[in-house]
């Protein structure tokens, strides 16, 4: 039996599914962030047009993009984007969660940028947060307090699974789980 591996199905699926994108209502106040961006995957090449088309509207023509080499594998120079090109570099100054989008005549624009293997519920936080218009909170800061948060749903799990493996077990005045049979009987002789 052959098989073949489709080495193009991840740019493909995201060609054609839309930018996972939040973004800061247009206010007077001006925060660290512009709103932040969950991709599919690292691969820029196939996530940037997405991201770009979806900016369009609301932004005008994105020219150039930057960001850290330390979260995307492969940085391509330049990415064919509707009809015109893409222009991206790095910077290892650039805080590595944070992609910076400009345009000759509109600006710039930072956005957050949430790893594309964070679980729905951490980059729901994570996008709602980065919106907040007038945020003082930065890339790092953000993702700094979901690392503790997610460190705190998963201790709370972790203790949930404790008491439901004990069965839920009260505990004797002496600190030891206690199970059914050792409870006192009820008046009407159940348990």
């Amino acid at each position: 039996m052959t098989t073949t591996l489709d080495r193009t199905a991840p740019r493909d699926l995201a060609a054609e599914l839309p930018a996972r994108l939040s973004l800061t209502p247009k206010t007077t106040l001006a925060g660290q962030l512009d709103g932040a961006w969950w991709p599919r995957s690292r691969d820029l090449a196939a996530e940037l047009p997405a991201l770009v088309a979806a900016l369009a509207e609301p932004w005008g023509r994105v020219t150039r993009v930057t960001v850290n080499p330390t979260r995307w594998p492969v940085i391509p120079h330049t990415v064919a984007v509707d009809g015109h090109t893409l222009h991206v570099g790095w910077f290892t100054e650039q805080h590595p969660d944070k992609l910076i989008l400009l345009s000759y005549t509109v600006g710039r624009w930072d956005l957050l940028v949430i790893p594309p293997e964070t679980g729905p519920a951490a980059a729901a936080r994570l996008m709602a947060a980065a919106a907040i218009p007038g945020s003082a909170l930065t890339a790092g800061v953000l993702m700094a307090n979901e690392t503790v948060i997610g460190r705190g749903i998963r201790d709370d799990r972790r203790q949930e699974a404790i008491w439901d493996g004990e069965g839920g077990a009260c505990m004797s005045p002496f600190g030891n789980p206690m199970d059914r049979s050792t409870l006192p009987l009820p008046g009407n002789g159940w348990r």
